[in-house]
């Protein structure tokens, strides 16, 4: 177990703390963490406008210029879209890994983390988990939906497509980038995580970068051999994996549920003491 420091001063009347730190770790007046409310229902709103013009752009243009690869206005409308979501998701992960390993704090720093701190981490964890259980299903039913009816309504003859520039170039990338972040950040910041490597986090970040060879095989096979596109078809069955990797986050919230019951004791006893 980490070593656990005394609570500093100034996280109950917030002398102390950033406007940032209090938007994303507010705690109750007695000093206990809350959930992040606002924080976390901003980023809905931006997030909600975001994947709104997403997939209007794809409904848009996807019957009109979005047909046939090999026409020029899907160079245009639809390869412009793919080159620049691979581009920024090239250089954010070339910026924010290495920010996030060479900013990060030294290792008796971390393990002196107070407990409430750390108990506020886990509450923001949790409620980001929240917001992620609306968030996901929107993506998995706006875009997930829309590729199968796609392939149901419209003949695979192309490399790509509009629905697989969105969902497998755009989508499926910054959930993998933001997932593979926040595993370099826990790793480096929380106190249950620093020094070790936690399997069940590894597994959900490798979920969708394995896959990742697969859609590369999926495009070139449908494109030259394998016109067949019911989801059982043998060169759909790499895209298991990304579910098979996801069952981890019951491994990870087991170890959050462990941490946060060390905690709360902690917290208790020092309260006690006070």
């Amino acid at each position: 177990m980490a070593v656990i420091a005394d609570k500093p001063t100034g996280i109950i009347d917030g002398s102390n703390r950033s406007l940032m730190q209090r938007l994303v770790f507010p705690y109750h007046a007695d000093g206990t963490p809350r959930a992040p409310i606002a924080f976390l229902l901003g980023i809905m709103v931006v997030a909600s406008v975001a994947l709104g013009l997403y997939r209007w752009y794809m409904e848009s243009t996807a019957f009109t210029v979005g047909l046939d690869y090999f026409e020029p206005e899907f160079q245009i409308y639809w390869m412009s879209w793919f080159y620049g979501q691979l581009a920024f998701f090239a250089i954010a992960g070339a910026v924010g890994i290495p920010y996030v390993w060479f900013t990060r704090p030294t290792r008796e720093d971390v393990l002196a983390m107070p407990a409430r701190d750390e108990l506020g981490v886990y509450v923001l964890i949790f409620s980001a988990l929240g917001m992620l259980s609306i968030l996901v299903p929107c993506v998995l039913g706006l875009w997930v939906e829309a590729d199968a009816a796609w392939h149901q309504v419209t003949i695979r003859d192309t490399d790509f497509t509009p629905t697989h520039i969105q969902l497998f170039y755009g989508l499926i990338p910054a959930g993998a980038l933001g997932i593979v972040i926040g595993l370099l950040w826990m790793h480096t910041r929380m106190p249950n995580y620093v020094g070790r490597v936690s399997i069940p986090l590894v597994m959900i970040a490798a979920a969708p970068l394995m896959i990742m060879p697969n859609l590369g095989y999926n495009e070139w096979g449908h494109t030259f051999f394998y016109a067949e596109e019911l989801f059982a078809a043998p060169v759909h069955w790499g895209f298991v994996m990304l579910g098979w990797g996801f069952f981890a986050i019951s491994g990870f919230l087991l170890e959050c549920i462990n941490r946060i019951l060390i905690l709360t004791k902690v917290v208790k006893t020092d309260e006690a003491t006070a």
